[in-house]
C-alpha cells in the first residue's frame, strides 16, 4: 500500500512516521529531515491514500482537486475547511449547532469592536478571522494592548486580509484540552486526548505560539469526558455540516476549555494539531493508515486503539520565535538525539539544507522531540535527555513540558 502525506512540518513527519508502519510513504514537499520527501506535485503522484497536513492547502481546495482526479483523500474540501479558514464562520456554525462556546462578537469596524471589547470581562481575547499560522490570537489583561491589536488587525498591518475581520471573545478560564476526532462525513471517532502548551515561556508566560510541547494521555481526562465532548460538540457540529450539504472527511481538532460551568469549544481546526500529532499518533496500536483510509472512503468500521505508554514531546525553536525567528543556523546533535533510549522520534519541521549539505534552521519551530515511557516522568525525562543533545545558535525550548503530572 502507498500513502502520500502533503506538507513539510513536524505534524507531517509524525504522520509519515506512523503511516509508515503499514504503507510506503511519500511526503511532499517535506523537508531534508523527513525521509522520502519529494518536490513532486501530489496531483502527479499515484497512491492508495492522500493525507493533507496543513490548513492552507485544505482551505485552498487541494482535497477537492485530488478527489476530482478520483483519488482517496483524507482532508475536508474547501467548504468544510472554512471551520479553520474563517473563525467568524466557525462561530456561526457553533451557534447553529448549539455547541457550548465563549460569548463572542465579529467586527470589521474598529469603533464597534472597541465598544464591544470595553464591555467584556478580563482577560481579553482577540482573534483574526482568517489564517495566521497559529499566531493570530491575543490573550491579554491590558485594555490598551487589546485596542492596539484590534487596530493592527483591522488595518491589515498585522495579517493583511486575514486580519480585516476580528472575532472578540469572552476569556474562558480552565484547563485546555485537545481532542482530535476522525470523521467520515456522517460519524466520528475520537483519538486519545492530548495536552499542549501554547505559551512561549516556562510557567505559561510570554506570547502565544503554535505550540511548544504536548503530552498524551491526560490522567485527569476520563473516557466519559471524551464521550461528552463527542456528544455535545463534535457530533452536533458534524450534523450541522451535513445539514449545510458539506461532506466532511478529515480530522476535526477540538480545542476545549474545561471551565467551572463545563467544557466549551475554544476553536476547531481542520488538521491534526502540531505538536499534538507527535504524541497522539505514535501511541496508536491500531493502523492509522487503515483508519484514515476508511474515513476517506466514507465508512469508518474500526475504532482506534492506543497503547498505555506515555508520550511527551518538546519543541526546539529558533531565537526570535514567534515574531521574527532567526534562520540559517547549523543544527548539530540530531543523530545523538535519535540514538538516546526511550526516544520515539525527532520530528523535523523548520529544517532546510545549506550548500554543504548540513541541516539548518528555516523556521520558528524547528524540531519536536518525542520521548516515551511507562509514566509521564519517564517519558518527559527521555524527551529532554534527547532534546538536550540538539544545538544551534539561539535554540530555545521550554523546560516545564509535562512537569508534575499526576
Amino acid at each position: 500500500m502507498k500513502s502520500v502525506v502533503i506538507g513539510s512540518g513536524g505534524r507531517e513527519h509524525a504522520l509519515a512516521h506512523v503511516l509508515g508502519r503499514d504503507s510506503d510513504v511519500t511526503v511532499t514537499p517535506g523537508n531534508p529531515g523527513i525521509p522520502n520527501s519529494t518536490t513532486q506535485s501530489p496531483l502527479k503522484i499515484d497512491a492508495d491514500l492522500f493525507v493533507i497536513g496543513p490548513e492552507d492547502p485544505l482551505v485552498n481546495g487541494l482535497a477537492d482537486q485530488l478527489r476530482a482526479q478520483g483519488k482517496t483523500v483524507f482532508g475536508p474540501g474547501a467548504d468544510g475547511a472554512q471551520l479553520e479558514g474563517s473563525k467568524a464562520w466557525m462561530k456561526e456554525l457553533l451557534v447553529e449547532a448549539n455547541v457550548p462556546t465563549a460569548k463572542h462578537g465579529t467586527f470589521t469596524n474598529q469603533d464597534e469592536a472597541i465598544a464591544f471589547l470595553s464591555e467584556m470581562p478580563l482577560p481579553y481575547v482577540i482573534k483574526t478571522d482568517g489564517l495566521a499560522a497559529g499566531k493570530g490570537v491575543l490573550v491579554t489583561e491590558s485594555l490598551n494592548e487589546a485596542k492596539s491589536t484590534i487596530k493592527n488587525y483591522l488595518s491589515g498591518d498585522a495579517f493583511g486580509d486575514a486580519g480585516k475581520t476580528v472575532v472578540i471573545e469572552e476569556g474562558l478560564i480552565g484547563n485546555e484540552i485537545s481532542i482530535l476526532a476522525i470523521c467520515d462525513g456522517t460519524k466520528a471517532v475520537p483519538l486519545a486526548p492530548a495536552q499542549d502548551y501554547k505559551r512561549l515561556l516556562n510557567n505559561d508566560e510570554g506570547p502565544n505560539t503554535g505550540g511548544m510541547g504536548a503530552y498524551s494521555p491526560i490522567p485527569s481526562v476520563s473516557e466519559d469526558f471524551v464521550k461528552q465532548i463527542m456528544h455535545e460538540a463534535v457530533q452536533p457540529t458534524l450534523q450541522t455540516l451535513i445539514n449545510r450539504g458539506i461532506d466532511y472527511r478529515g480530522v476535526l481538532y477540538a480545542g476545549i476549555m474545561n471551565t467551572a460551568s463545563g467544557p466549551k469549544i475554544l476553536e476547531y481546526n481542520v488538521r491534526f494539531g502540531d505538536p499534538e500529532a507527535q504524541v497522539v499518533l505514535p501511541r496508536m496500536r491500531s493502523s492509522l493508515f487503515g483508519l484514515l483510509k476508511e474515513a476517506a472512503q466514507g465508512n469508518i468500521e474500526h475504532s482506534p486503539d492506543f497503547i498505555d505508554d506515555v508520550m511527551v514531546t518538546v519543541v526546539c525553536a529558533s531565537e526570535g520565535y514567534p515574531e521574527a525567528p532567526q534562520t540559517g543556523k547549523v543544527i548539530q546533535g540530531l543523530d545523538d538525539a535519535r540514538n538516546q533510549s526511550g526516544v520515539e522520534e525527532v520530528f523535523c519541521a523548520g529544517v532546510s539544507q545549506n550548500d554543504r549539505g548540513q541541516l539548518i534552521t528555516s523556521g520558528g519551530r524547528v524540531m519536536t522531540v518525542t520521548g516515551k515511557g511507562s509514566t509521564h516522568e519517564q517519558a518527559r525525562n527521555n524527551a529532554y535527555r534527547s532534546a538536550d543533545h540538539i544545538t544551534w545558535e539561539g535554540m530555545y525550548k521550554r523546560r516545564d513540558i509535562a512537569k508534575d503530572i499526576n
